[in-house]
């Protein structure tokens, strides 16, 4: 990829190779992340990442409970939701990673068309 990537530089003149070296960085897993939230899809994103932290949270307080606990009925109490509240937390962290990956897919799309063009200009 890294080969291809140079010889289009290569190929490129001035403006167009700024342009290009613009759109070949691939951004950070955060900058990814958080990008999440914005366009038409980013309330529902929001309100998964805030569901998430609440589900995260509550499992945290519930399995500390657990590990407090003195009776194995107490512990059963406080353990099984706990476990509950983390897998669901997991669940839906799990749930925004194709979005994470179609944004992906979608940034290398438009830097192909971006390629064309140049190379139509050409």
């Amino acid at each position: 990829m890294q080969d291809i990537d140079r010889m289009i530089e290569e190929a490129l003149q001035g403006e167009e190779q700024a342009l290009f070296r613009e759109t070949a960085r691939e951004p950070g897993f955060f900058t990814q992340a958080f990008g999440l939230l914005g366009g038409p899809n980013g309330w529902v994103n929001g309100v998964m990442a805030a569901a998430q932290a609440a589900l995260f949270v509550a499992g945290l307080w519930a399995g500390w409970r657990f590990f407090e606990a003195e009776t194995a009925l107490s512990a059963l109490h406080w353990g099984l939701p706990a476990a509950v509240l983390v897998l669901a937390s997991l669940i839906i962290k799990t749930a925004m990673m194709p979005e994470l990956q179609a944004n992906r897919l979608m940034r290398e799309l438009k830097r192909q068309q971006l390629q064309a063009a140049v190379n139509r200009k050409a």
